[in-house]
């Protein structure tokens, strides 16, 4: 083992002289070197594109695999040098369940035909999944995963470079104001009338100690200035590569961007294939025509009437219920407040009004759906679902 004694003496002088600085700069004590404004907004740049990288490219691994357990796993197998080995994905398990489903229900049943039908779309659709998984996992992720673990280490390697250069630098400046502060008082004008000569040989003897002294300190000084200028340019031709650093993920955003509207298109395409094989199936049961998707009406919270009930009264029970031969029972009638306005649909119908309250009732053969409201000398069908019944 090659120990080598001066050198660990010589690192561990430098540590203390380094500890010593950026101490003195924290109480204030001491001057800093200060970098020019475009350096500092480099620096500015350079941590905010490390933070959101870092940030998008964690929450791009929750999107694209929820499980924590299998991230870990992918981690473990990453770090290991080994090959993930593959995993289905929810939708090709979930298919693989029907079709299994299927064979015992029978096939020839209408419900196992149908677990045949949807099984293979979602094999299909879980197949789908994971080619998108594993396009944005090499197009998206993976250039994220190479800046963090490449890119910038590097650069934070030189930034504490830097830092370490511009810690000897100002200790060199201190030290040099010390010597020449020193070397001022040694060449002070000696008393010739001083009785003892000597005094004034031993303070000619200071002043050229403290002369050489204050050469020694001014030749670290020009080296120390020279190593902090050429560790800030190399900084900074890292920090100016952060611009062709966001044309790169500019590019794989882009094409993340495309394999994930592959996808989703895809799965449109395969979810319509299904709606139109289960609407021409025959059989004795068949799929509601609410699972008809392009055939849903808009829902939002500012259209309440997109909530009706799907088993709403058709026109001819409609017009089979005579509003104004219908009369409210002897007792079962309750008040009851709107939560939304409602248009009325037709004239058996009746008009409501947010928050204000009403008498409803209900009449025999009617659907479960509607009551009868009357407000006043007004009277007409109201969904239940936009009322709220009060005791």
């Amino acid at each position: 083992m090659d120990f080598n004694v001066r050198k660990l003496a010589t690192d561990a002088g430098i540590f203390f002289s380094r500890a010593v600085q950026f101490t003195e700069e924290k109480l204030g004590q001491a001057e800093k070197t200060e970098l020019d404004a475009h350096f500092e907004n480099l620096l500015s740049r350079a941590d905010c594109t490390k933070n959101w990288t870092e940030k998008i490219y964690r929450q791009t691994e929750v999107l694209l695999q929820p499980n924590p357990g299998a991230r870990i796993e992918e981690f473990l197998y990453e770090k290991l040098d080994r090959k993930v080995p593959p995993r289905p994905t929810n939708g090709e398990i979930l298919g693989q369940f029907m079709l299994e489903a299927a064979k015992e229900f029978g096939p020839g049943t209408p419900y196992g035909s149908t677990l045949i039908k949807v099984g293979d779309c979602q094999r299909r659709l879980g197949g789908a999944e994971r080619e998108f998984l594993q396009s944005s996992s090499i197009s998206f992720l993976t250039p994220l995963r190479n800046f963090l673990e490449g890119d910038w280490r590097t650069i934070s390697k030189e930034r504490r470079l830097l830092e370490n250069r511009r810690l000897d630098l100002d200790a060199c400046k201190a030290r040099l104001k010390k010597a020449k502060a020193a070397e001022a008082k040694a060449a002070a004008v000696p008393d010739f009338q001083e009785t003892r000569p000597r005094n004034y040989v031993l303070s000619a003897s200071a002043s050229a100690l403290w002369n050489e002294e204050l050469d020694k300190a001014e030749h670290e000084l020009r080296v120390a200035q020279t190593e902090f200028d050429r560790q800030a340019e190399v900084t900074r031709l890292l920090l100016e590569g952060i611009s062709s650093t966001h044309v790169n993920h500019l590019r794989c955003l882009c094409e993340f961007v495309e394999a994930q509207a592959m996808y989703y298109n895809q799965c449109h395409k395969y979810m319509q294939e299904l709606q139109k094989e289960l609407g021409s199936s025959s059989g004795d049961i068949r799929c509601p025509d609410s699972l008809e998707v392009n055939s849903q009406p808009d829902v939002s919270p500012t259209n309440p009437s997109a909530y009706l009930p799907l088993n709403s009264p058709s026109t001819l029970e409609t017009d089979a219920l005579q509003i104004e031969e219908v009369q409210p029972p002897a007792s079962g009638t309750r008040k009851a407040k709107v939560l939304y306005d409602y248009d009325a649909g037709d004239s058996s119908e009746l008009s409501l009004r947010a928050d204000e309250l009403i008498t409803v009732y209900t009449v025999p053969g009617m659907d479960s759906d509607w009551l009868i409201g009357e407000r006043g000398n007004l009277k007409g069908k109201v969904p239940v679902t936009y009322l709220e019944l009060l005791s």
